[in-house]
């Protein structure tokens, strides 16, 4: 049993002391002590020395103090900063953790919950945001975990337009009714397979009452351009019989060209309304683009690829790719095979 006795010293200091280490030819003894101040409240000061084993005796015993061969003291400034460190670093240094948010005990509740709730969030993006602007995890390090989380989402686009199973799990998890509204969703999170030229997906996708895009996006150079999405498979491509030993769009093709089309009329045609411009956060519209996503490519011909290319080449704002286009760019943009 180790009986704590607190002591006094002769000019009425009150203390506990106790060796925390024996070694051969040394010992390491601590002191805390309580210093009285005027105003009725005392202070506490720790000191901390090692002293040789010949010496016998205690820091305040009645003969004089051992010769130390070391010795610290602190004041109760430094005790109290000493023992926050040791309360806040002690055990996740000690388990090996690299780098860590000390929660202070009287944090301000609204500010905790702030913490608490962006580390419960499924939002990766929001986590990585706020421990990269916390300093919490070395920008490297950053950027690995950003490619790998980019390598899952491509592995999972992957699937859900070559597994059949996969795409309807994926509807049912997220409790979603259409087909479209899978990738649109997909594409929400994921912007960034869309292309470098993008740099935000802006929340308003209305251009009029009867007019509704699947995105209206921010480009680098600041304007607004369009992204359309159709199903990824269901769809034909080209028509079933070529014309002129020629590969020609397939019905669906033609209406979802004329509806992009349609889009860029209108969307010019809202360009000065102040309504639509603030609705875009004051993004200008200036000979908009839009992008086109439509049917697979992952089995064609060298002669429906060469085709496909001259049907692209046609049009000046519409840029037409398919699924398959996608992965591919998706891949080559984050390096992976």
């Amino acid at each position: 049993m180790d009986l704590r006795i607190v002591k006094e010293a002769k000019n009425g200091i009150e203390y506990l002391t106790a060796k925390i280490q024996t070694k051969q030819s040394v010992y390491t003894e601590v002191v805390l002590w309580k210093i009285p101040r005027t105003d009725g409240t005392p202070d506490f000061s720790l000191k901390i020395g090692r002293y040789k084993l010949e010496t016998d005796g205690f820091l305040f015993a009645e003969y004089s103090a051992p010769s130390p061969k070391c010795e610290v003291t602190l004041d109760d400034e430094e005790l109290s900063g000493f023992l926050g460190f040791l309360q806040q670093s002690y055990e996740p240094f000690t388990k090996g953790i690299k780098s860590f948010i000390p929660i202070e005990k009287d944090i301000d509740k609204g500010r905790f919950q702030y913490i608490k709730n962006i580390f419960d969030t499924s939002d990766p993006e929001s986590i990585l945001s706020f421990l990269a602007e916390n300093n919490v995890i070395p920008e490297d390090i950053l950027s690995s975990l950003d490619s790998i989380q980019r390598k899952k989402q491509v592995i999972e686009f992957e699937k859900l337009i070559n597994n059949a199973d996969y795409f309807n799990k994926f509807k049912e998890d997220n409790n979603i009714k259409q087909d479209e509204a899978v990738w649109q969703k997909w594409f929400t999170q994921n912007s960034w397979v869309l292309g470098t030229e993008l740099i935000e997906v802006l929340d308003e996708r209305r251009i009029d009452t009867t007019n509704i895009t699947d995105f209206l996006v921010k480009t680098y150079d600041g304007f607004v351009d369009i992204v359309e999405i159709k199903k990824s498979n269901g769809l034909n491509f080209w028509a079933k019989e070529k014309d002129h030993n020629n590969w020609i769009p397939s019905t669906e093709l033609v209406k979802a060209i004329t509806q992009s089309i349609k889009y860029i009329y209108e969307i010019e045609r809202e360009a000065n309304s102040v309504k639509f411009l603030e609705s875009l956060k004051n993004t200008k519209t200036i000979k908009p683009r839009i992008t086109l996503i439509f049917g697979r490519s992952n089995a064609w011909t060298d002669s429906e690829k060469e085709d496909y290319r001259i049907l692209n080449s046609s049009y000046h704002n519409v840029s037409i790719m398919t699924y398959d286009h996608v992965l591919e760019r998706a891949k080559k943009i984050i390096g992976m095979k």
